[in-house]
């Protein structure tokens, strides 16, 4: 009964490591939330979330005046007991991004301990499934590049032995993305699967267009290409196209996903460890769309991710976007195309404190 006998909350600025745009934003900065607790038995866990820009400073808030003070005394190792208190002592701002950022900064640190205490790494107390998981790559496919960048970035993507890329679409007219897609497919030839993502810029009506475009260049899925509240337009889509339909990363519970899947208004599922609210609920979405014969392939975090997807049968690509190299020691390794999920215990990332505490804002 290992006793939670102090926690902290921290935030911390990471510039990005690369310009990052798509059709709606640009990625400012990462902020990353960070929550630490103490048990009796002399561990300590470490769990993390993150903005990529704003609002940082509110899921400090939440985490400070509401969530922290509750965690001392209770039993670390009942995590889904500690998070549906949290959950329920937030119900005024529930289902949101505030509440589900803060709640996942606490259960990561939650599960670090458990893998810690168990002396195993997180993909194989979550599951264990397998350890290496494919990789594709997004830091070439932003949409300011010009199409000489694209395609040559994807050619060295390709070189690199990685089975994927994805490109951002979302221009002005309809020709642009064809045209810049219809390069890259044409350099890396048919065998490698080109992912696209319309950050939630379109119409329904548009989607529609856009995909019937984009059919004969074999895209292997059309990421966020409505606003995530629009369940019903998603649903016209994916009955209008054979692409399939790509969403998650803009969506805070497992009740969302859930309609999701029941009705067939997704092909790929997203989930994002920090937004959905943590590793817990993370693996209720998983499951449940491996229930639905769906794939689960997550949005960013790739430091986590990758023992995630290990964790479950339905994973299918992790998302390459380096972010946390400025506060890590260790790099994630990668062979052949394939992300190996880290064999120490704990959530396996090596988190350079020295560096943290220098960009410690809050």
């Amino acid at each position: 009964m290992p006793r939670i006998t102090h926690a902290r909350a921290y935030l911390v600025d990471l510039d990005v490591e690369t310009v990052r745009t798509d059709a709606v934003q640009s990625f400012l900065k990462q902020e990353t939330i960070f929550v630490e607790i103490k048990t009796d038995d002399g561990l300590t866990g470490t769990g993390y979330s993150y903005t990529i820009g704003t609002g940082g400073g509110a899921v400090l808030s939440m985490l400070r005046e509401h969530l922290v003070p509750r965690l001392v005394g209770q039993d670390a190792a009942n995590i889904e007991q500690i998070w549906m208190d949290l959950f329920a002592s937030t119900r005024a701002t529930t289902t949101g991004a505030i509440t589900s950022l803060a709640l996942a900064a606490v259960d990561t640190a939650l599960w670090d301990l458990k893998c810690l205490r168990a002396n195993e790494p997180l993909w194989q107390v979550a599951g264990g499934f397998r350890q290496e998981v494919p990789l594709y790559d997004t830091e070439g496919g932003w949409l300011h590049l010009g199409t000489e960048e694209l395609v040559a970035s994807a050619k060295a993507s390709q070189a690199a032995g990685w089975p994927g890329l994805k490109i951002k679409i979302g221009k002005p007219h309809i020709s642009e993305d064809v045209e810049r897609l219809t390069a890259v497919r044409k350099a890396v030839g048919p065998g490698m699967d080109i992912m696209v993502d319309a950050n939630q810029s379109m119409t329904s009506a548009e989607a529609i267009r856009r995909a019937k475009a984009l059919e004969p260049l074999e895209i292997f899925w059309l990421e966020e290409p409505l606003p995530a509240d629009d369940i019903s337009g998603h649903t016209r889509l994916a009955e209008a196209t054979s692409i399939p339909v790509a969403v998650g990363e803009s969506m805070y519970s497992v009740a969302q996903f859930r309609e999701y899947l029941q009705r067939g208004a997704a092909s790929i599922i997203q989930v994002d460890v920090a937004r959905v609210g943590g590793i817990t609920p993370w693996l209720k979405v998983a499951h449940l769309a491996e229930a639905f014969n769906v794939a689960v392939c997550p949005h960013f975090l790739m430091e986590i991710h990758i023992s995630l997807l290990a964790a479950i049968p339905n994973g299918r690509y992790v998302e390459h976007i380096p972010q946390l190299r400025a506060i890590t020691n260790t790099e994630m390794s990668i062979a052949n195309g394939f992300a190996i999920a880290p064999s120490t215990p704990g959530l396996g990332i090596d988190w350079d404190w020295a560096a943290i505490e220098k960009r410690t804002v809050a």
